[in-house]
């Protein structure tokens, strides 16, 4: 960038920073009269812990309230009088207070579960009314757990993954696999947090399972849009979980054993109504099962995951909270001759401050580490194979509440990555030399503000802009290379922390609802997205053997616009929610590979990267139902995602493997009675897009394939049934200390052969001939499961 460029660059961030900062201050005009506010938090009477998303509102004033925040934490401020509040959450009865308000008032409100309700049933409030029409959240899924559990389960696991995969615009990246595709973008570009913590492989079983416990997890939801701007880093999505606080009024247990996989959650008060903590853990057991043979090659095998989550906290005062959390998890798998394994690892430890009943502070520090090592133990051939990315980071977000009308968050963050993309130590008489991939470093930082404003009782907007700056620093070497892309013609050496190269930009967003009557609404948004970290694959789904790389003076940010609208309506008294979405996406800087380039142990990975820009394109539809005993959800989605890429297919357009044409989801509950529950998932989604050979011709006699353009062709077909069958045996039924149920599942009930992968060779019968052959994974795949809660 030149001295003009970066002239005009910056005038015009600082014109949009401007902007911002002076419509903000709009609403402190013409506010003399005094307000009083009413703050507080809302919790679970059962547990103690913070209900993310309560609705607090006021019956007097018309269109007034505010949804706690991911602590349970509201703030409202309102003129002196007297009101009755009402407080209401999903699967909750609905609390009611009548609140002079004379002089500021912290309120401290328990919820208390509905009792006609069935253990882990979802049912909606009737005072929770057309939240998704009334919101100014767009393009995003929430999801509770308990509605997750009662989804039929893999291997008897249910899976916060599986589930997102269900929703509109979002595409599976595979059978077995818990990578997944949001509106056109890759696998990594979605944002997995838990507890705020980036999860940068989020699969166990080489994708079979995630690495998230249903049983350690309190909440759960996908922005596909409208991503708020304290949040950044990838283009598509962001996936945030949270983990469940503990029970801070008394010991409570939970867990199941299944057929290949068992867990035990316990939480407790650390001191009652003051501090709690909860530990989570979950293990499967195919190994156990490979000791009974009496197979020597079998009775040695290793195959199996284990994670535990952990997390604690303490009120320290009025004012503040503490919070530390933890994840760790890890796979294992292999024989005599080798093993394989590899796993991620968390810690966020968060303060809560209150500066006053106002304004809300979190201030947070954040540890990640994801790693894999491979490893032979021939003699001959002994070696180990390690790789692994680091983060360290610090953040300070705030809210202020000055009003019903106008909230503002603002906050920085800062982020240390370490990339170490593979060491291979060979043994002592093996026959491999060292080989060590050069490890980067990296610095990334942000700041951030935007600006929640209720301009009428009709029409709402949420603007703001995100500041980010990410330099790829030293310790390292950089290569020079010559016009052929590949001869190393130079290099230059960098200290410690020295910039290597830089980058920086603005990151606008913007979202607007206009609410047309009490059912229904129209939505907008607007978002720009930068991401600075890369994942190079050679695969179709996310492997460990994947590497993360940063963005250097070869490999630009890859950045992202998106603009949707949607139509939002609610229908018989709020029993069914339905909308319509469309969007549009523009993406610069993509990444594609070279015809036969590989990443593994490439220590001139920039040689084999080519980078073009991208877009894609589609219309989403859900129908969601959360009343009654027959709950679930109906979503299609249109689809077209195309990559356009110098040096790749003679640089004309092509389809990404994972663009598919059409996609239908259907999510059925049927509650019986009091013990009996049915729950079944069907999904079908077109082929995806692949490269197959075309033809074949001899040289120096061999034979060598001619392919088709870039993903020319199209694979089957997907679709899947799974159904399930829960009995329950509730406490309020049987009399006793204890929850249990037992749960059946089938996974792929009509045995549906999908194509994992489809391979060539040449006919037994006719060499001059060609076929594919197509793999698939899973057949019917049942369990069963036993769980129970104390």
């Amino acid at each position: 960038m030149n001295s003009s460029e970066q002239t005009f660059f910056y005038r015009r961030g600082l014109l949009l920073l401007s902007f911002c900062v002076l419509f903000s201050l709009l609403p402190f005009a013409g506010n003399a009269q005094q307000k009083l506010t009413l703050s507080g938090y809302v919790k679970d009477q059962s547990s103690g812990e913070g209900l993310i998303g309560a609705t607090v509102s006021v019956r007097e004033l018309s269109g007034v309230g505010a949804a706690t925040n991911e602590y349970g934490f509201f703030s409202l401020t309102l003129p002196q009088g007297t009101y009755t509040v009402v407080v209401s959450y999903l699967g909750f009865a609905t609390y009611t207070q009548t609140v002079a308000l004379s002089s500021p008032q912290k309120l401290n409100i328990e919820l208390k579960g509905d009792q006609t309700a069935l253990q882990e049933v979802v049912v909606t409030s009737t005072d929770v009314k057309d939240e998704n029409v009334r919101s100014m959240e767009m393009s995003t899924m929430k999801m509770q757990v308990a509605e997750l559990k009662k989804m039929p389960a893999l291997m008897g696991e249910v899976d916060v993954i599986k589930a997102i995969q269900m929703t509109p615009g979002v595409q599976t990246a595979g059978e077995g696999t818990s990578g997944f595709y949001v509106r056109g973008g890759g696998v990594d570009q979605n944002l997995i947090l838990l507890d705020e913590a980036p999860v940068y492989n989020a699969s166990h079983l080489m994708g079979f399972f995630s690495v998230f416990n249903s049983d350690a997890i309190k909440d759960v939801q996908l922005y596909k849009g409208g991503i708020p701007a304290e949040h950044g880093g990838r283009l598509s999505s962001l996936l945030d979980i949270r983990m469940k606080e503990g029970n801070s009024k008394r010991f409570a247990a939970s867990g199941g054993i299944g057929t290949l996989s068992s867990r035990l959650t316990v939480e407790a008060p650390l001191v009652k109504d003051k501090g709690s903590f909860i530990l989570s853990g979950r293990r499967t057991y195919a190994d156990v099962f490979f000791k009974l043979s009496s197979d020597e090659g079998i009775k040695d095998n290793q195959l199996y995951f284990y994670d535990l989550n952990l997390k604690a906290n303490y009120i320290l005062g009025p004012k503040d909270r503490l919070f530390v959390s933890g994840y760790f998890g890890r796979d294992v798998a292999g024989n005599n001759s080798g093993a394989f394994d590899w796993g991620n690892a968390t810690a966020t430890l968060r303060w809560n401050h209150l500066f006053n009943d106002k304004l809300f502070t979190n201030t947070t520090l954040i540890f990640s580490d994801f790693d894999y090592s491979l490893g032979s133990k021939e003699k001959s051939s002994e070696f180990t194979w390690t790789s692994h990315i680091i983060d360290y980071s610090l953040k300070n977000d705030y809210t202020y509440y000055l009003n019903p009308k106008h909230q503002f968050k603002f906050g920085l963050v800062g982020t240390f990555h370490r990339f170490q993309p593979g060491v291979v130590k060979p043994g002592p008489e093996s026959y491999f030399n060292e080989i060590r991939l050069d490890g980067s470093n990296a610095i990334e930082a942000a700041a951030y503000l935007s600006h929640q404003y209720e301009i009428t009782s009709r029409f709402s907007m949420e603007y703001g802009l995100r500041f980010s700056y990410f330099a790829n620093v030293g310790k390292g070497t950089v290569y020079e290379y010559a016009q052929d892309g590949f001869t190393k013609i130079g290099r230059k050496d960098y200290g410690s922390l020295e910039v290597i190269k830089d980058y920086m930009g603005f990151e606008p967003r913007f979202s607007a609802k206009y609410q047309v009557d009490e059912k229904s609404s129209v939505k907008t948004s607007y978002n720009r997205m930068r991401q600075y970290l890369h994942l190079l694959s050679n695969s179709t789904a996310s492997l460990p053997f994947d590497v993360w790389v940063p963005s250097n003076q070869y490999t630009r940010p890859q950045i992202a616009d998106q603009v949707a609208a949607g139509y939002f309506r609610n229908f018989k008294d709020n029993m069914f929610e339905a909308s319509m979405e469309v969007y549009y996406k523009w993406m610069h800087n993509q990444i594609d590979y070279k015809d036969n380039s590989d990443v593994f142990l490439n220590n001139r990975i920039d040689t084999v990267l080519l980078r073009g820009s991208g877009t894609s394109y589609g219309a989403e539809f859900l129908v969601r139902k959360q009343k009654g005993d027959f709950t679930g959800w109906i979503g299609y989605t249109w689809s077209k995602t195309d990559r356009k890429v110098p040096g790749i297919n003679g640089g004309r357009a092509y389809p990404v493997r994972y663009d598919r044409r059409h996609s239908v989801n259907v999510v059925t509950t049927y509650q019986l009675n009091p013990r009996w529950s049915f729950g079944a998932n069907w999904t079908y989604a077109t082929g995806g897009a692949t490269t197959m050979p075309v033809g074949r011709f001899e040289y120096e006699g061999h034979s060598y394939p001619i392919y088709s353009s870039r993903n020319g062709f199209r694979l089957p077909a997907y679709h899947r049934l799974d159904l399930a069958v829960t009995y329950d045996r509730p406490r309020s039924l049987t009399g006793k200390k204890h929850d249990s149920s037992w749960s059946l599942s089938l996974y792929n009930a009509y045995n549906r052969k999908n194509a994992f992968s489809i391979a060539f060779r040449e006919n037994e019968d006719n060499a001059n001939q060609t076929e594919a052959v197509k793999t698939y994974l899973f057949g019917i795949i049942p369990a069963l499961t036993y769980n129970f809660n104390f």
